[in-house]
């Protein structure tokens, strides 16, 4: 490889960088067009950010960055256990997000592969509905079919009230096992 198109590639990823630190989440359609290069030339250069620690993470929405270890924590964080059917998932998450409270991640406990996590990362209704329509696209299934419905969240808010409030409607809807 020249040393052009190395430093080609160098500055492109330093841009990806740049553009995911200020307006994330970024879908890797957008930075491919931004960039002027194909989606999979995008996944390399994302996977090749994170071998060098770059703190991206994949969501439903597209890429973020996250901030570094050490930086604020959210001022109220709790994970809790929900069981549902999966045409109750849009319920569950408009209940937590109606209450101000961000859903971070769904995790289930898999009998060989132990606890697996994946990104949500929702907190208002518009992004609950991009998620679900997401998966109805893909076709995907939800990660709590492996476990019969029983799953965890992580939830974010400003304060405790707003999760205690959130937990209560869950509780109220039947979704809540475990707070």
């Amino acid at each position: 490889m020249t040393e052009s198109l190395k430093r080609m590639g160098t500055e492109r990823r330093e841009q990806l960088l740049l553009w995911l630190k200020s307006e994330s989440p970024l879908t890797g359609s957008e930075l491919a067009r931004r960039a002027s290069v194909s989606r999979q030339v995008i996944v390399q250069d994302i996977s090749l950010l994170k071998a060098s620690q770059e703190p991206i993470l994949a969501t439903s929405q597209g890429y973020i960055y996250m901030e570094p270890a050490g930086q604020a924590a959210p001022p109220a964080s709790r994970i809790i256990v929900c069981k549902h059917r999966p045409e109750q998932t849009e319920e569950e998450l408009k209940l937590i997000v109606d209450f101000g409270v961000s859903v971070q991640d769904v995790i289930v406990e898999h009998p060989v592969y132990g606890d697996l996590t994946a990104p949500i990362r929702v907190g208002t209704r518009k992004e609950v509905d991009d998620f679900i329509r997401k998966i109805s696209s893909t076709q995907a299934t939800y990660l709590s079919q492996l476990t019969g419905g029983i799953h965890l969240h992580t939830l974010h808010a400003p304060d405790e009230t707003k999760i205690n409030e959130a937990c209560a409607a869950l509780e109220k809807a039947g979704f809540l096992i475990a707070d």
